[in-house]
């Protein structure tokens, strides 16, 4: 189903319910007095807007902080394996070919392979973690001979645990940033804000629930802005592989 869509039903859905039992509700008064709302109904109400704003706001920044860090790992291996295809260029002709084509290897699979198992899995994928290894392995093993090589060892063993540390940060980003426990408490704080606004005792004026339908669709919203970014890769990122793209364009 499309993001749109998805965002469209819940706001719609929302909103149809607050409006419908507001208006059941204010029949179902008829006659009452609702002149006066008591001091510490708007008291109460005030300080569980306020609460449930922090805590919303909270979960908003932690899922774009970390959808932030997503791309920025996604980008340093990227590089990272670049400057390992660039600086293969110290090494003799067999080994700096086998070191080239070893990343191009791992670069095809994560782009390939890789990305949509770890989108619908969560996880990465063991021939990655092979791949890459195979790769710090042929880099480790040769054994410089030459002042030239022996410079660019070392920045190709620093390279390759760039890549390693950007691929285990990757690994940890593909799973959902909140907690259930976390979402359960914004779920739960989005119906009680909800809920109070039917202690304010508002009229069926259209002015007033016309309010209180912005504030249901503002609420769903947020929540869904949450959802959205909770899993960067899947959704929170518009091209999650562009990084690999734009540095290895024939691999694409």
């Amino acid at each position: 189903m499309p993001t749109w869509l998805i965002l469209t039903l819940c706001t719609a859905g929302t909103c149809a319910v607050v409006l419908i039992v507001a208006t059941l509700r204010r029949r179902g008064e008829e006659g009452e007095d609702t002149s006066q709302t008591p001091d510490v109904i708007e008291y109460i109400t005030m300080m569980i807007g306020v609460v449930y704003a922090i805590v919303l706001g909270l979960a908003m920044a932690g899922v774009w902080e970390e959808r932030a860090a997503a791309e920025d790992w996604v980008r340093a291996e990227a590089q990272a394996l670049r400057e390992v295809s660039t600086r293969a260029e110290a090494y003799p002709s067999p080994v700096r070919e086998e070191i080239r084509e070893q990343v191009d290897g791992y670069v095809t699979h994560v782009l390939t392979v890789e990305w949509p198992h770890m989108v619908e899995n969560e996880e990465l994928t063991e021939e990655g973690d092979a791949l890459l290894a195979d790769l710090r392995r042929t880099i480790t093993l040769h054994e410089p001979t030459t002042t030239l090589e022996a410079h660019g060892y070392h920045g190709l063993m620093d390279r390759a645990a760039a890549v390693d540390e950007a691929r285990t940060a990757r690994a940890q980003a593909a799973e959902p940033t909140m907690p259930g426990i976390v979402w359960f408490g914004l779920v739960a704080g989005g119906v009680v804000a909800l809920g109070m606004v039917f202690t304010l005792q508002i009229q069926r004026s259209a002015r007033e629930l016309l309010l209180a339908g912005l504030f249901s669709a503002l609420i769903a919203f947020l929540l869904f802005l949450v959802w959205y970014f909770d899993a960067p890769f899947a959704r929170g990122i518009t091209e999650p592989t562009e990084a690999f793209e734009i540095l290895f364009p024939e691999l694409a």
